[in-house]
Parts: C-alpha cells; structure tokens; sequence
C-alpha cells in the first residue's frame, strides 16, 4: 500500500496521506515518501494547484512515535538532527512551500504535532470545525522541528506563537481560524480546496507563481521582496502567459500555455 496516493484531475494534484489506520502519524518512511512526491510534483508542469489531505479519519495525529522511539531509528535520527543543511523532518514539510503552485491543506480530525507543521507548510489552509490542532511536541518534551520556524512565521503574532508552542494547547478549527492559523473553515474541506484550486486554475500559472514566490520573500527574504517584484514582472510581461491573459476578457475560451518558469 502506497504511504501517499497522488491523484491528477485537470490541473490539480490531491496528495493524500494513506496510514489511515495509524491516522496518518509521520513515519520515517512518510517523511521519505512526502519529499519524494513533492519533487515529482515540482518537475510536473501540468500540475497548477496541489491540494494534501488525509485518508479516513485524520489528516495526520502526528508524528509516528514508535519510529521515534525504535533503538534502530536513533542513529539515524541523530544523523539527521547534526549533518549541514536541513533534516529529512525539515524537508519533507518546507519542500511544500517551494512548489511552484499554490498548496492547499484539507484538515479534518486530528491536525497534531508533525501535522500541524505540515499544514503550516501549506499556503493556505481549510478545516472542520471541530478539527482538532495543536503544535504539541511540547507535551512529547521536545521542541517543533519541522520548519515551523519559517512556516509559522507571519500567520500570529511571537506571543500567541509562544503560548501555542510552549502549552501544546489544541484548537478547534474555530479557534484556529480566530488566530490566523487557518484560511477558511468549511465543513466539508477537502470539497472547498477542490473548489478554491478551480478558482486558481482560471489564473495564469505563471502568475500564480509569481505572486507565492513575492509573497514568500516578503515574510522570509523582506530585503529581497521589492527586487523580486520588479524581477517577476518583467518575467511576466515577457512570458507567454501574461499576454494570454489580457486577452482572455474578450476571449474566455483561451487556454493558458503550460508555466513557463520554475
């Protein structure tokens, strides 16, 4: 059984996490397979919108805390945590943000720990209600390690990100949403990423990308962002697609051309 399914439907990639009878808790493997996926999906220029989601009843409960604490695991672990550069648990959750498409995350259940970082990688996020979310590896005495640093950065202000961080206190989406932490709340998410990606399809790809990479500057790389602005759109203009798009007011029915840049 395949640790994640990928799924093509007109543009847009669902990923979805497959240990439903672990709800999804971060196998060592998992991490492996998530980088894995991503880099395929990055070289796919067919692919114009990703969506991750959760198979049965979480999106993810965490990470898998029998990996973690196998004796056989602890010399690689240790490996990871010391060698230049980021770890396979970085990796495998900030890989997302350099996808040159818009990511959404479609969280329902459990949202905890190793998930938690994974949605945040995400660039936009949309939960149930009642789903339940937590940077929780506090309550494990060990500290998030997954990118949250950069992936947290800009949704809440330092404070509230130290009370989440330090208490391993769990959200409902509700409250989540109250914070900032996700973009929408929907009782059926996985149906609203699906609508929201149509949305996105119906912009140039190019643009699309554009506009994550300037944005992204602006929160990671702020002394960069006024230079990329100016960068991406000469690309832009220059590009098969921008041009494609100021004719599509008098000519809906034009396709946009496969993304140009990377």
């Amino acid at each position: 059984m395949a640790l994640v399914e990928v799924t093509h439907h007109a543009g847009i990639a669902t990923v979805l996490l497959n240990r439903p009878d672990k709800r999804n808790a971060m196998s060592f493997a998992l991490l492996r397979e998530l980088v894995r996926v991503a880099k395929q999906l990055k070289r796919d220029k067919r692919v114009r919108a990703v969506i991750l989601a959760g198979q049965g009843a979480a999106f993810s409960a965490g990470i898998d805390l029998g990996d973690l604490n196998n004796p056989k695991n602890t010399l690689y672990a240790g490996w990871e945590l010391i060698k230049p550069g980021q770890s396979l648990f970085q990796k495998a959750f900030l890989i997302w943000q350099t996808l040159p498409v818009p990511v959404i995350a479609a969280l329902h259940g459990h949202c905890l720990g190793a998930g938690m970082q994974l949605a945040l990688a995400a660039d936009m996020r949309i939960a149930t209600p009642d789903c339940k979310l937590s940077i929780m590896e506090s309550r494990w005495g060990l500290v998030p390690d997954m990118g949250l640093t950069r992936s947290l950065r800009g949704l809440v202000p330092l404070d509230v990100a130290k009370e989440l961080t330090l208490t391993a206190r769990v959200l409902s989406g509700t409250d989540a949403r109250e914070l900032g932490l996700i973009t929408h709340v929907n009782e059926q998410p996985l149906m609203a990423a699906q609508k929201l990606a149509e949305e996105l399809l119906t912009r140039s790809p190019d643009a699309l990308l554009a506009g994550k990479r300037v944005l992204d500057a602006m929160v990671n790389e702020p002394r960069r962002a006024l230079r990329l602005e100016k960068l991406w759109q000469l690309k832009l203009i220059l590009g098969k697609n921008s041009k494609i798009a100021r004719r599509k007011d008098k000519q809906p029915g034009l396709d946009y051309a496969p993304r140009q840049f990377d």
